[in-house]
């Protein structure tokens, strides 16, 4: 099968949730497709990430933009240039007209079997008759994602973006989705969300994974009673404000119980609002090599999120590597996962922090959680994962038909 992958950002360093499924998909899809990966990024020039993604994917074609994203001055020009565009920021910033010739010329020559525009933000390069079946995949609901940005950000003008980009991102993103041949999502629970937006035979669930080559059990030796860990970018507003809440409404309970407990916060680009939470029981690690090592030492794996879609791949991750783990539910939603088996869930600082006690008090209970975390997650390697994705891709090559509106809807959307 020949198949067009089409990725708004760079692909690596595979820092980022969103990267490590793509990547970990296009990997095993290389292996027995021909498979074209087009790469297009701003921000300074990267020749080294140019020669680094072909030689992961040969037959990449890569596009620079030039789109102003390296400063912070440069960001926050941009957005207001664009801010007249009816597409949410999220959307127009990976919009380019090179791009969008590209794609058009590509498509109407049927290049290939199927596309796959990955993530809602290159939506707009492709053209509105879509000659090419085309498949979104759909790694978050960005409108839920919007939605919960305005109740949890922390400063008024952030809040005041947020509204503006979630009233945006509600108009756009159900007209954007059904301009599509078909949609994969990574929850049933984002399934549900998209219902109201296009045909249910038009969603297919294909599930998050985990390499289980790079994510093992430790083989000997047992983990530090006190160590609890949190991976992610830190740069990245959900991750930000999870362990904003954790240090301050959870971490306190912990102490009380667990003084002499230690807190590491593990992930590249640490905001300044989480590099201000290190102290004595708190560590900031910023980039790391590997997350690998860190999870191998923790007794306890957190994912505190109160912000988010999709699915966190984190935690399969730590749950992999036999880790007890405690979540909120929007953390762990849209996971296989079981509350009371592999994984403890709690929304309340309470909760939340006496299901870490319990953790690292009892080693007897957080064995048996160990135990069913690493079965769990050996379901979900990324070979299955991509055999499904793989037999969707398939079918909707084979049956797809025009989709209802292509993109009609979308003719008075600007890219700003």
């Amino acid at each position: 099968m020949r198949i067009l992958w089409v990725k708004g950002g760079k692909l690596v360093p595979p820092n980022t949730g969103g990267k490590l499924r793509t990547l970990n998909i296009l990997r095993h899809l290389a292996a027995h497709h021909e498979v074209t990966l087009f790469s297009y990024y701003g921000g300074h020039r990267d020749e080294e990430y140019e020669r680094v993604i072909v030689a992961e994917l040969p037959g990449a074609v890569v596009v620079y933009t030039a789109a102003p994203d390296v400063t912070m001055a440069e960001r926050v020009g941009d957005y207001v240039r664009r801010l007249p565009s009816r597409a949410p920021y999220a959307v127009t910033k990976f919009t380019d007209r090179r791009v969008q010739q590209i794609l058009a010329r590509w498509l109407a020559e049927r290049r290939f079997d199927v596309a796959v525009c990955d993530f809602l933000c290159a939506s707009l390069n492709f053209p509105r008759h879509l000659a090419t079946t085309t498949v979104l995949f759909q790694h978050n609901v960005e409108t839920v994602l919007w939605q919960r940005k305005v109740k949890h950000e922390a400063k008024w003008i952030d809040r005041v973006i947020a509204r503006i980009e979630y009233a945006k991102m509600r108009r756009y993103e159900p007209e954007a989705v059904r301009r599509f041949h078909h949609v994969i999502a990574v929850s049933e629970n984002d399934r549900q969300e998209m219902l109201p937006m296009v045909e249910a035979s038009r969603i297919t669930v294909v599930p998050t994974g985990v390499d289980l080559r790079q994510f093992q059990p430790a083989k000997n030796g047992t983990a530090p009673k006190l160590l609890v860990v949190f991976t992610g970018s830190m740069d990245w507003e959900a991750n930000i404000d999870g362990v904003e809440f954790f240090c301050q409404q959870v971490w306190p309970h912990v102490l009380r119980e667990m003084p002499q407990a230690h807190f590491r916060i593990v992930g590249k680009d640490p905001h300044p609002r989480v590099t201000k939470l290190a102290c004595e029981t708190v560590e900031v690690t910023g980039t790391v090599p590997s997350v690998v090592e860190h999870l191998r030492e923790a007794a306890v794996f957190v994912v505190p999120l109160r912000i988010g879609g999709g699915t966190r791949l984190k935690i399969y991750e730590a749950m992999a590597m036999g880790k007890a783990v405690v979540s909120t539910t929007v953390g762990a939603e849209g996971l296989d996962v079981e509350h009371g088996k592999d994984i403890l869930l709690a929304d309340d600082p309470t909760s939340f922090a006496e299901s870490v006690v319990r953790f690292l008090r009892d080693q007897e209970t957080r064995q048996r959680f160990e135990a069913a975390a690493t079965e769990k997650a050996g379901c979900y390697d990324w070979s299955r994962v991509t055999e499904r994705f793989v037999e969707v891709l398939r079918q909707v090559a084979a049956t797809a038909v025009e989709p209802g509106l292509q993109g009609e809807s979308l003719r008075t959307v600007t890219t700003g």
